[in-house]
């Protein structure tokens, strides 16, 4: 049988119920002859409840000591799972993320995977042992604990899974898969049985919450199956109805895409956008803007300048509406001396809303569809951007969800 990796997020390790739920399914896999590793997230809530303490004690925690303090949540859950195996009978040990070793960079907050250990991990598999392994951390070459960032417990996984050469990664999670659009928006929506790696990246970047997007890159760069799918259903149901249950996120050439030319439509609330008018239209006027946003470690998304009209042109942008106030202060700072533009305008209230699908590269006409729709639906396109597979457009935010449900029914997506 196959080494088969098993991640799960907070909510499926949210209580002792769900533990020991997540220990069954666990067992049964064991039972049916494969090796499995699983990388549980911390307890719902445990992480965002670690950092309010550290915030009630400081404004400004030291990273390295949030990188300690955080860490505890994956060992506490590691420590109850591997409990609850041995409950029943299924021999397991836990090993946090410095004991494997989980080697990274020195990144604290936001540290990035270097290498992985395997050797231990192995002689665990080798004796009948389920190996449980903490997410989100791992030490630095200084012997420092290290987080990856939130969300980072499904980079984890697919780094073991990598590391180890297992036959396939399992994320479960509180969904059943990927759809082609979020189905609190559009009661029509399908689950995709796959997607490849490029789409789901696509729309893991433009505000897909399924999968952290690391995690993807990951899973691509390694060519590692992985597979999204439910830790809510039964734990005993049949093993070959789970494994053909989810998502199966592969490789552009085991998917049908003549079948299907948009794969999904992706949305995102949390935007903002930011107008510098009538900069010079000059060499290096985009790098005095973007380098002092970026300086201030701000992250750019769409970009568009303007064409240049008496020597001046428009240069506009958007940006996580978290950051928008922080940006337009550091416009207000130093951008109007250094391209002496008097006047800065800037919309918190507007959504990204994109068409993704490989399928895009054979066929054509997409893009006018897609224009042709939302202006059916009266809707105003202020930006667009494009990739080989995706088509973005920035709109007003009170249309978003009509032009997300006008999209899904134009392309057809509700058809299985």
């Amino acid at each position: 049988m196959a080494l088969i990796v098993h991640k799960y997020g907070g909510t499926s390790m949210g209580s002792p119920e769900r533990i020991k739920n997540v220990a069954k399914r666990v067992a049964k896999w064991h039972n049916a002859g494969h090796q499995v590793v699983v990388v549980p997230s911390a307890m719902s809530g445990e992480t965002n409840r670690l950092l309010g303490l550290a915030k009630e004690i400081t404004g400004t925690p030291d990273p390295r000591e949030l990188d300690m303090l955080a860490a505890t949540g994956e060992q506490a859950s590691v420590a109850l799972l591997s409990m609850a195996l041995q409950a029943i009978n299924q021999p397991a040990v836990s090993y946090t993320g410095w004991q494997v070793a989980v080697k990274t960079d020195s990144a604290h907050t936001k540290a990035r995977i270097r290498s992985i250990d395997d050797a231990k991990v192995r002689r665990d598999l080798d004796a009948g042992k389920v190996v449980i392994i903490t997410g989100f951390q791992g030490v630095d070459d200084h012997g420092n604990i290290t987080t990856l960032g939130r969300g980072g417990s499904d980079t984890s996984a697919v780094a073991v899974a990598a590391a180890l050469g297992a036959a396939e990664c399992l994320i479960y999670t509180d969904v059943d898969g990927v759809y082609t659009t979020d189905p609190r928006v559009v009661s029509e929506a399908r689950r995709l049985n796959t997607v490849t790696f490029e789409e789901m990246l696509e729309m893991a970047s433009l505000g897909s919450k399924i999968l952290q997007i690391r995690s993807v890159e990951f899973a691509g760069n390694y060519r590692m199956p992985t597979r999204v799918l439910s830790s809510l259903t039964d734990p005993l149901m049949p093993l070959e109805e789970e494994m053909a249950s989810g998502t199966l996120i592969s490789f552009e050439e085991d998917t049908k895409m003549e079948q299907a030319t948009i794969t999904g439509i992706a949305f995102s609330r949390d935007e903002a956008k930011i107008t510098v008018v009538a900069v010079p239209d000059r060499p290096g006027i985009a790098y005095q803007i973007l380098g002092a946003v970026a300086d201030a470690n701000i992250e750019v998304d769409m970009i568009i300048q303007n064409q240049s009209m008496d020597g001046k042109t428009d240069f506009t942008f958007t940006v996580p509406r978290g950051e928008y106030d922080k940006t337009m202060s550091v416009l207000d700072d130093k951008v109007k001396v250094l391209v002496n533009s008097g006047k800065i305008i800037g919309d918190s209230k507007v959504s990204k809303v994109s068409v993704v699908g490989v399928g895009m590269r054979s066929h054509v006409g997409i893009a006018s569809q897609m224009f042709r729709t939302l202006s059916e639906e009266g809707i105003n396109i202020q930006l667009i951007s494009t990739s080989e597979i995706k088509i973005s457009v920035l709109i007003d935010e009170k249309y978003m969800e009509l032009a997300v449900r006008a999209l899904h029914k134009a392309f057809g997506l509700e058809n299985a």
